[in-house]
């Protein structure tokens, strides 16, 4: 039966709540009672945070916006730092990056994608078979690698299946470090780790997660067999930082590449004379990466 609206009163009338008149505060809490910490995995909107030897969960929190975080970020979070299962911290600083590791989907997508921060050296695997090495990806990874202010060390893999001194040629005017692999036994590569950030760059299926197991025995990263013959194995699908087990270096496995865009780097600006080996003309016939020019880089996957 309807109600008749000449009995109703005050008790019967629903009123919205309005608008504070007084403006939102634009200062933020300082946080000084922050802990330090370092990004070593992200998934879905959570981040895994090493604060002083505990791994905490933690998210972004709002004032930092739409701010990425990365592996490798150093952040100051705050909240439940015991690491137990169910707690949750949040990230409310990150601090100035050393370096940054980018790529682009191709050379013409606009969308910089970052890979990691503040590595400071950039391990490229390649196998010998197996796949064989894309020399293409090779010689984007360097250009990429040199323009954000990283050391390259290139790791040839599969040495028992296929010799390696041809793929060391393609390089050796270029001076860059060089170590082969045989047996996913890294004693040469292991080395050349200490006291470093290195970040692991190759294809799907080229050994990467196998040394980074050998390397951090228990980091039981994930390999599987690829849906094609002679292409190796992989399913590493995120970035995960790792401290080595003698505590005096950090290795960082990324998923495999399918391409390694430079739209982000600036046709204009000057490639480190490490690229460009002395006696070559990067002008003209376009930018020259090692032995290569351009169409090189544009045709390399």
């Amino acid at each position: 039966m309807p109600r008749d609206v000449r009995r109703l009163d005050e008790d019967d009338v629903r009123v919205r709540p309005g608008r504070g008149s007084r403006p939102r505060s634009k200062q933020r809490p300082e946080h000084v009672d922050a802990a330090d910490g370092m990004v070593l995995t992200v998934d879905r909107g959570r981040y895994a945070v090493l604060v002083d030897d505990v791994t905490v969960t933690a998210m972004r929190a709002r004032e930092l916006g739409r701010r990425g975080i990365v592996v490798g970020d150093r952040v100051s979070v705050v909240g439940d730092l015991s690491g137990q299962p169910d707690t949750l911290a949040r990230i409310v600083r990150v601090h100035e990056r050393e370096t940054v590791l980018r790529r682009t989907a191709d050379d013409t997508d606009p969308l910089e994608r970052i890979i990691v921060a503040n590595a400071d050296q950039m391990v490229i695997v390649a196998s010998l078979a197996e796949p064989p090495p894309s020399y293409g990806l090779i010689d984007r990874s360097l250009v990429a690698c040199l323009t954000a202010g990283l050391e390259p060390l290139l790791c040839m893999t599969k040495a028992d299946l296929a010799e390696p001194e041809e793929a060391l040629a393609r390089y050796a005017q270029l001076d860059v470090p060089a170590v082969v692999t045989k047996h996913g036994k890294p004693t040469s590569l292991r080395r050349r780790l200490r006291g470093r950030t290195s970040v692991f760059i190759g294809h799907s299926g080229v050994g990467k997660s196998t040394l980074i197991n050998a390397l951090v025995p228990g980091a039981q990263r994930a390999v599987g067999a690829v849906s094609a013959i002679g292409k190796g194995q992989h399913t590493s699908s995120s970035a995960v930082a790792l401290r080595l087990p003698t505590g005096d270096g950090w290795v960082i496995d990324t998923p495999g590449l399918r391409s390694f865009g430079l739209a982000h780097v600036d046709q204009h600006q000057p490639l480190p004379d490490q690229v460009v080996p002395a006696g070559r003309d990067a002008a003209g016939g376009g930018r020259t990466v090692g032995p290569f020019r351009r169409p090189a880089l544009d045709a390399g996957r």
